[in-house]
């Protein structure tokens, strides 16, 4: 006889990381070695953003790209622009909370591992070390779905 235990709900909620991955990157540092016999004063500008696409059924990929570019003295110092991905089973969430693990949930896990190759790249390009402070993707996900009502209702 099998317990309530033993049996498994298959409509519940279930999330799985099948693989995260860099899919793409780049780095420029197009004014070395000049660079490097200035004096350091970096200016950096950031950009995020974030990507998913339905591959199958309950599996999704989500992209996270990250963008630095690094001035010191009014020039580029340096360029490095990551697009960090994985691949996630998101099954069973209602469709706004699907929403929000592919917009949130899974971003704040590809984080991490963007900024470790943000800040290893940036190193072995013969820089200093660049590290990137934590976001909140949760409040950036929910400016993004303020703004969509804001436009719907513009509309």
């Amino acid at each position: 006889m099998q317990s309530s235990n033993d049996i498994k709900d298959t409509n519940a909620p279930h999330f799985e990381i099948q693989r995260i991955f860099v899919k793409d990157l780049s780095f420029e540092a197009p004014n070395t070695p000049h660079t490097f016999t200035e004096e350091w004063k970096p200016e950096v500008s950031l950009n995020l953003e974030t990507k998913s696409n339905k591959i199958q059924d309950d599996l999704h990929e989500v992209v996270l790209s990250i963008t630095a570019t690094v001035n010191s003295n009014k020039k580029t110092a340096f360029l490095i622009e990551v697009h960090q991905a994985g691949v996630f089973v998101v099954k069973g969430f209602p469709n706004d909370q699907l929403h929000q693990m592919l917009g949130s949930f899974c971003p704040n896990i590809l984080f991490p591992y963007a900024r470790e190759v943000v800040s290893d790249t940036v190193v072995r390009g013969g820089f200093p070390q660049l590290i990137l402070a934590p976001v909140n993707f949760d409040a950036l996900y929910a400016q993004h779905m303020e703004k969509g009502k804001e436009g719907a209702k513009a509309n």
